[in-house]
């Protein structure tokens, strides 16, 4: 039960952080930038994968808040990056989950 606990506030805290830089990193009112940002997508990639895949508190909570930094940036940015992230954190693990 403490385990989830740690995710979450991993989680909210990098939701935070995300949205702090993305406030400092783009300052339209609304999303002009459509392009695919490599360094957030490299983070969600990352994150995600230690979140689904690590096996260790630790490590899953680095995870969460890396994720959780991608996924709480400004509404419109980083929805993409979380996508990719997703999805290839999740193949990982079904792929993972299948050899084993």
């Amino acid at each position: 039960m403490l385990d989830y606990m740690i995710y979450l506030l991993a989680f909210a805290v990098g939701s935070i952080l995300g949205l702090l830089y993305s406030y400092k990193q783009h300052g339209e009112p609304f999303v002009a930038v459509t392009d695919v940002n490599i360094i957030a997508l490299v983070i969600a990639v990352f994150g995600w994968f230690l979140a689904f895949n690590s096996g260790n508190v630790i490590l899953s909570a680095i995870g969460f808040l890396l994720g959780g930094f991608v996924m709480g940036e400004r509404p419109g940015y980083g929805r993409r990056e979380t996508a990719i992230g997703l999805i290839i954190a999740i193949i990982v693990y079904v792929v993972l989950k299948l050899t084993v």
